[in-house]
C-alpha cells in the first residue's frame, strides 16, 4: 500500500477531478466463453483467465476519458468486477450486437493471430444501467 501523500500531486490521484456521482455503485462485467475451457478447446485456466484480463484492460483504456472509467479505478482495493460465462462464441457475438444497439459501450477482445473472440468487457458503468443487458448469462464457473 501506497502513501497518497507521499507521491507527487500527478501520481496520488490520476483520476480525482474525473469522479462521476455513485461511484461506489460502479462495476465492470467481464463475460467470458466458457467453451474454451472445455473440450474440445480445453485451454488451460491461466490461458483463460488471461483473456478476461485482456478484455477488462482494454475497456478500461479505450474508454479511459469517461468519468466513471476513472471513477471506478480511483476506487483501488473497492473496485467490483464481476465475471460472467458466455457459452460459447456465437453466444458472446450476439451480446456484443445488442450492446451495440443499445448503446452500451464495450470492447471484445479477439485472441490473435488465430483471431478468436473469446471475451468482452463494459466499461465501469452503474450495476442498475447495464445489469438488464447481462442477466441471461450466469457468473463464471
Amino acid at each position: 500500500q501506497v502513501d497518497a501523500q507521499l507521491l507527487p500531486a500527478s501520481r496520488a490521484a490520476p483520476y480525482g477531478n474525473m469522479a462521476a456521482p455513485g461511484a461506489a455503485a460502479l462495476v465492470q462485467y467481464v463475460v467470458l466463453r466458457g467453451d474454451l475451457a472445455r473440450p474440445p478447446l480445453s485451454w488451460p485456466p491461466g490461458a483463460v483467465v488471461a483473456q478476461g484480463c485482456h478484455a477488462a484492460l482494454a475497456a478500461a483504456h479505450e474508454y479511459r476519458q469517461h468519468p466513471d472509467t476513472g471513477a471506478y479505478l480511483e476506487q483501488g482495493d473497492a473496485m467490483r468486477t464481476v465475471v460472467l460465462e458466455a457459452p460459447d462464441e456465437d453466444s458472446l457475438l450476439d451480446l456484443a450486437a445488442r450492446l451495440r444497439r443499445e448503446g452500451v459501450e464495450h470492447r471484445v477482445w479477439t485472441e490473435n493471430p488465430e483471431g478468436i473472440p473469446t471475451c468482452l468487457a463494459l466499461r465501469p458503468y452503474p450495476k442498475n444501467s447495464v445489469q438488464r443487458h447481462l442477466r441471461k448469462f450466469r457468473l463464471l464457473k
